[in-house]
Order: C-alpha cells, then structure tokens, then sequence
C-alpha cells in the first residue's frame, strides 16, 4: 500500500475541530492509520505548529466523549504539521509544495466553503502540487443546482481523474447504512420480500432540533430541500430502493444508485401540491426553552422570506420492483427529536384467520440512524394466556450491533470515510453522475414550487411540521411514524 500525506484545507474550522481530527485522532488509537501516514493541517493564520496543536486539543477535548490518551496524543500529533496559506494570495502554495513528497499519495480535503473550491485546485495547480498521484475529498455541497453542481465538477476534472474525486456524504459512513446494504444483500427472507408485493409504503424521516445556527445569510439562499433533500435523504432513498449491484466496487453500486434517481416520477406544477409540502418554523418552545422563529433569528435580513426549513415529499420510483409504492420524505429544522429513521411498511396479510377481536399488525422495519443507531423488526406473535387460545400482540425485534462488535462504540461516519479514503476505497463515496442526477430532480421540484405557487406554511418550533405535511400522508390512509 502506498504511502499517504493527508492535507486538510480549512484546519482551523469547525468541522475540522469537531469531526475530522477527532476521527483521524480515534483511528490512530485503534491502530488503524499507517504507522508512515503524515498530516498537513493548512489554515489562513499565521501561528507555530506548536500552538496549532495546543489550540487543537482543546477545542478537540469540548467534542470528544472520552478523555485523549496521552499515548496516543503524543504519536497523533507526531504526524501532524501546520501550514499558514492564504487562499487569496497568488502561490499561496509554495510551503505545501516543500512539504510534499511526489513519491508519496497526497490526499487533499477541503473543509472548506465551496466557494473556495475552484481557487484551492488552482493554485494546488500552479503551485506544482499536483505532480505526483492524488486524491481530493470534498464536503457537499458540490453546487446549489444542476448548473452551479456541473460547473464545480467540470472544474475538479480538470485537475482529477474521476476515480480520485472523493464527493462525501457523511451519512454513507454511518455503521447502520452500511448495515442497510448486509440485510438486505446477504438475508434471503428479506430480499425476496423487499418489492411492491409485500411493501406498502416507506418512509424517510431526517429531524433536527436545531434551528440555522448563526448561518442564516448562507441558509436562506438555500433551504431545506437544498440542503438536505438533495444529499443525505436522496443516498438513503437509493440504498433502501436499489437493485443488488454486480460487486462492492463504487461503479457497480453507484450505476444501481443512479438507475433509481433517473426513475424517480418528475414533479410538475399541475401536481407538485399533491405531493409537496413546505414549511418556516415559527417561535416556540424545544426543551422547555423558548426559541425564536426563522424570520426572528440572529443574521436575518428580511420580513418576508420565503425559504423552507421544512419540506415533505411524496415521491414515485417509476420501475418494476417500486411500482404503485409511496416514498414519504420528510426533513425539518427545529423538531421536537434528532431523529433520523428510515420505515418499511409492510402490507397487511390478504387474509386474517385469527378471529374478529384480534387484529394482527403488519410487519414494520425501522432502520434508525439517530440518535441510537440500530435496527428493529416488528412482529406478531400469541401472547401468553390460558383465557385466549390466540390472543395476538406484537413483539419488536431489536438488532444490537455494539455486542458483536470489536470495539466498545459505534464509530463516527467520518471514521470510515477517512479509512476508506486514506486507503483508495471510494464505494462509499458519491459519484458524479449521482449528483447531478438527484439535482436534476430537485431542479424539476424547486421549479414546480414556484409555478405551482407552493409557499411555506407555518410550524411551530419544537412541533412535527405544518399541519400539510400530516394531511399528505393521511389522505393517503397512513401516518408518520413519529
């Protein structure tokens, strides 16, 4: 395996100090990072590379769970170097080109606004460091539309092959989507049960307390569906819809991605009402707190924005195996819960022979992300009774993947993502097509919106959502989960 110098762009941020380095800093603690593996933190600010790791560990010791082993501290910082690079600066560069070693990987990650990502593969470019072999790993978003989302990957193939683009969505590196992939790929009972013949309807549910949190110039340019529909729910939509892919390689499961997105049903503005909803959280209460509304908080700059922090989609995949089946997708700011869940329901059996005081209910899968990751299995079994010879009532079969585990928690997504990226591993990473498709369709759903004259309706904060987003699942003869 060959030699890997990790370059973080952006190494003074927050990401950098909440996720990245404290997953680099847990996988060298499992011994799971190359004993040669050199990290590169290049940041704007012009400070040694000892007050680097000083400010670095504090900021660490507010976001880890468990306290730093010395040990590991000593030999994790060993590996790591601080660069000062002003991006807007011409040859910004030159020191990182003298750190670089052409014989070696250079892994380049940009946490970084995306705006920057032009400027950053440029200068990379006319600084000479991109000579010896690379990778790029990019935080979304990768554009804002199909054409912003074309322009910012024209720009990356300019400088990288498309095998060396590692696009991320954090969510695939979570341990329970990968486990998506297991249950359904490698347990015959679920796989041939996994179709429009036995499935009734599924549903997508990505909640966050949290309101814009201080980015409100850059949210309201965007939303929600932007932000989140796009991206984490569109992967999740993919891996629960698409076919058995030929192998683990990322093109075989990419092209099985990307075959679900093009079948998803177009919205248009003679229906897009039928099957959208939006939503503005207003002010409420979330932990016995009062919180402000989204026109109220800290940033806004207007009275009268139309910008969703909520939105419900009823969505089609127009192919033989989804036929007739609904995709509720629904994702909000300022919720009650942090949930993050994916539900199959099942259908009812044709025929019930248990008598009319008993009612069996269909089977429902949970597949939960957040907050306890796991997945539950709903069945019906007799309940114990002398009084009722088949009195029925349902028992939740819960899947504990802690207890086989080799290790004593369940490892954060970057994790992952960073062990596969370090080691040339992009099957969990999003490819290019994947992108601009689901743009594509978002593209058709935001323009629906606007010519069909879908505004946001009110919510209050700390509830589910507006009222029409549970009136587009009822009339329908169902309901969400929670």
């Amino acid at each position: 395996m060959s030699a890997v110098d990790l370059i973080i762009f952006g190494a003074t941020g927050d990401l950098s100090a909440r996720k990245l380095f404290p997953a680099l800093f847990q996988l060298d603690a499992a011994g799971l990072l190359q004993d040669d593996l050199r990290i590169a933190a290049v940041g704007r600010q012009q400070q040694t590379v000892e007050a680097f790791r000083d400010e670095l560990r504090l900021k660490m010791s507010r976001y880890m769970r468990q306290e730093m082993n010395a040990e590991v501290w000593h030999r994790f910082i060993g590996r790591l170097d601080y660069l000062a690079a002003d991006f807007a600066e011409p040859h910004a560069f030159g020191g990182l080109r003298g750190w670089l070693d052409d014989g070696r990987v250079s892994l380049f990650y940009l946490a970084t606004p995306p705006s920057l990502f032009t400027t950053i593969c440029e200068q990379l470019n006319d600084d000479r460091c991109l000579t010896g072999p690379c990778r790029i790993v990019l935080e979304k978003p990768i554009g804002e539309s199909l054409e912003t989302s074309s322009e910012v990957n024209e720009t990356l193939g300019r400088f990288f092959a498309e095998q060396d683009i590692y696009r991320i969505d954090h969510y695939l590196g979570k341990e329970t989507v990968q486990n998506l992939l297991v249950l359904r790929f490698a347990n015959r009972f679920v796989n041939s049960q996994w179709d429009q013949s036995c499935i009734d309807h599924v549903q997508i549910t990505v909640a966050e307390k949290v309101g814009i949190e201080g980015r409100w110039a850059y949210y309201d340019g965007v939303g929600q569906l932007r932000d989140m529909v796009q991206n984490h729910l569109m992967q999740l939509l993919c891996l629960v819809a698409m076919e058995p892919p030929n192998s683990l390689e990322a093109e075989s499961i990419r092209d099985e991605k990307v075959k679900i997105v093009k079948a998803l049903r177009p919205v248009d503005p003679a229906t897009v009402k039928e099957h959208v909803v939006r939503g503005q959280y207003s002010q409420g209460v979330i932990n016995g707190q009062a919180v402000p509304g989204y026109l109220e908080e800290e940033g806004c700059a207007t009275s009268a924005s139309d910008t969703e922090t909520f939105v419900a989609i009823k969505a089609y995949v127009d192919n033989w195996r989804w036929s007739g089946v609904p995709f509720y997708l629904r994702t909000g700011k300022r919720m009650p819960d942090k949930v993050t869940e994916i539900i199959i329901q099942y259908k009812a059996l044709p025929h019930h022979i248990f008598g009319e005081g008993e009612s069996a209910e269909p089977n429902r899968l949970i597949i939960r992300l957040q907050p306890n990751e796991g997945i539950e299995m709903s069945m019906v079994s007799k309940r114990q009774s002398l009084k009722d010879k088949l009195s029925l009532q349902t028992h939740t079969l819960n899947f504990d993947f802690r207890e086989d585990g080799d290790i004593d928690r369940i490892p954060d997504a970057y994790e992952r993502l960073f062990l596969d990226a370090i080691n040339g591993d992009p099957s969990l990473f999003v490819g290019r097509e994947e992108i601009e498709e689901s743009w594509r369709w978002c593209d058709q759903i935001i323009a629906a919106c606007e010519q069909g004259d879908v505004g946001v309706s009110a919510y209050q904060a700390g509830s589910w959502g507006p009222s029409k987003s549970e009136l587009l699942i009822d009339r329908d003869g169902r309901s969400w989960n929670v």
